[in-house]
């Protein structure tokens, strides 16, 4: 069965010059997202500040990527798809020139928050990827590639942006950003045929306001109530559970207004919808259990002196997270491939599968053995970065409704990001929460915490139906 597609299809060559623009974007988001992150500590001290606030500054450029991505998809639908790119990598070329002039750290903020609209960019270029190549096999192929290089490849990123601050200081990054920007903007400009399905179709502002209002108090209230895991502040608290009952009536007003336009951002059909509920909480449940692991659990314990490996940070890098980002690098394209064969849902279970017995082997050896916590980890960017997180995005697409395709990759995106808080919040309040049982029976369990969690994911994603238009007839 052929999937449903709206627009001219490319030849091969035209396939490779999208490939080119469309990989440039989502190389010049990730740097965006990735690169400052072995800055942090020079970015603090050339702009006189503490690290709060430039962690800060991070956690903004998160929010409001994932706030973009709620709406950019569906916007670009209705005014063009190649016009909204273009213009996203604009404007962070544009906020990554405040950075880079940044005179203090509100002007950082200024700059961050204005590069957060690039945050739909990899569901964007999925859309017009799918528009583009109607062979279910090449598209599989080429979704691997894209969503491996939003992964980042094999920690280079981060090598390039630690290398630049410490020789050419912070600031040449953001202009580093601005260059690629700027050929990313060029080349979807040349290179992307436009497309906008929904010409004529009025958007739903007053749904947008509702919605953004709604993720944004959630993921705020999430930050918030992070801080409570260190120290315990009742005003803290209260703010929390402000922000919390601020995103229910927010989503409230959502619904309301989405059942009452006559042309809603979101039908209320599709919300109810399996194709719809089912792969947004199995991606939250799935970044819930295995984001803060692999990216905060595992390199502290494996750093400490007791109970775990007293390695350095470098050492860290090299043989868990290199290793990791790496082989989701190279096995996102092969599980692309595989998912119009052996079915989306399919391959999703597949590494689900795998990353519970990844998470199994870090439980079990990985604790008390160096090897096996780096064999784990590795099975963890094969199953989890390198299948999974690939297939949890495909979906995102290739569920969407055919006269809404930008709405499911942009709640996705945004239940991608909602994941990583609510991972960063949980996992670390366990940690916490159990010290009681001595440092080693800490990391036990909230290591299993996060395999409890991944195993419950694995149960949402039984619940999704399969997207039959994507898959090969057998």
């Amino acid at each position: 069965m052929s999937a449903v597609l709206d627009e001219t299809k490319t030849t091969r060559g035209g396939t490779t010059a999208l490939m080119v623009a469309l990989l440039t974007a989502c190389v010049a988001f990730q740097l965006n997202a990735s690169m400052l992150s072995p800055a942090l500590v020079t970015m603090g001290e050339e702009l006189q500040t503490d690290q709060a606030a430039i962690g800060l500054s991070q956690t903004w450029f998160f929010t409001t990527a994932a706030l973009f991505s709620l709406f950019l998809p569906r916007l670009s639908d209705i005014v063009g798809r190649k016009r909204i790119l273009v213009g996203m990598m604009l404007l962070t070329a544009a906020g990554s020139v405040i950075a880079a002039l940044a005179p203090d750290v509100t002007w950082l903020f200024v700059g961050r928050i204005i590069q957060g609209v690039s945050g739909p960019t990899v569901p964007l270029c999925l859309i017009m990827l799918r528009t583009a190549v109607p062979n279910l096999k090449t598209y599989g192929t080429l979704m691997g590639v894209i969503l491996a290089v939003n992964g980042g490849v094999a920690g280079v990123d981060s090598f390039l942006g630690g290398y630049m601050a410490e020789h050419y200081g912070f600031r040449s990054i953001f202009w580093f950003m601005v260059l690629l920007g700027v050929i990313a903007a060029v080349l979807v400009a040349v290179l992307t045929p436009e497309s906008k399905p929904q010409a004529g179709t009025r958007m739903d502002w007053t749904g947008v306001v509702f919605i953004v209002v709604a993720v944004g108090a959630l993921l705020t209230a999430l930050n918030e109530a992070a801080k409570l895991v260190g120290a315990f502040s009742m005003g803290t608290l209260v703010l929390a559970l402000v922000l919390i009952a601020v995103a229910a009536a927010a989503f409230a007003a959502f619904w309301a207004t989405e059942k009452r336009t006559k042309q809603p951002m979101v039908e209320i059909v599709h919300l109810r919808q399996r194709s719809t509920w089912a792969p947004l909480l199995t991606t939250v449940l799935t970044m819930t259990g295995i984001f803060a692991v692999i990216n905060g659990i595992v390199p502290a314990y494996v750093q400490a002196a007791a109970p775990g490996f007293a390695i350095g940070p470098t050492e860290t890098a090299l043989l868990i997270l290199t290793p990791y980002a790496l082989l989701g690098w190279v096995f996102g394209p092969i599980s692309g491939r595989l998912a119009p064969v052996l079915g989306y849902t399919n391959v999703l279970r597949i590494g689900m599968i795998g990353s519970i017995v990844s998470l199994l082997i870090i439980v079990l050896f990985g604790l008390d053995s160096l090897p096996l916590m780096v064999a784990g980890t590795a099975l963890l960017g094969i199953m989890y970065a390198g299948t999974a997180n690939i297939m949890l995005n495909g979906l995102g697409v290739v569920l969407s409704p055919p006269g809404n395709p930008g709405f499911l990759p942009g709640m996705n995106a945004g239940a991608f990001n909602l994941g990583a808080g609510l991972s960063f919040l949980v996992l670390p309040a366990v940690l916490v929460g159990t010290s009681a049982l001595g440092d080693r029976g800490s990391y036990l369990t909230v290591v299993v915490v996060g395999l409890v969690i991944t195993v419950a994911a694995f149960g949402a994603s039984l619940l999704i139906p399969k997207p039959v238009d994507a898959e090969v007839e057998k």
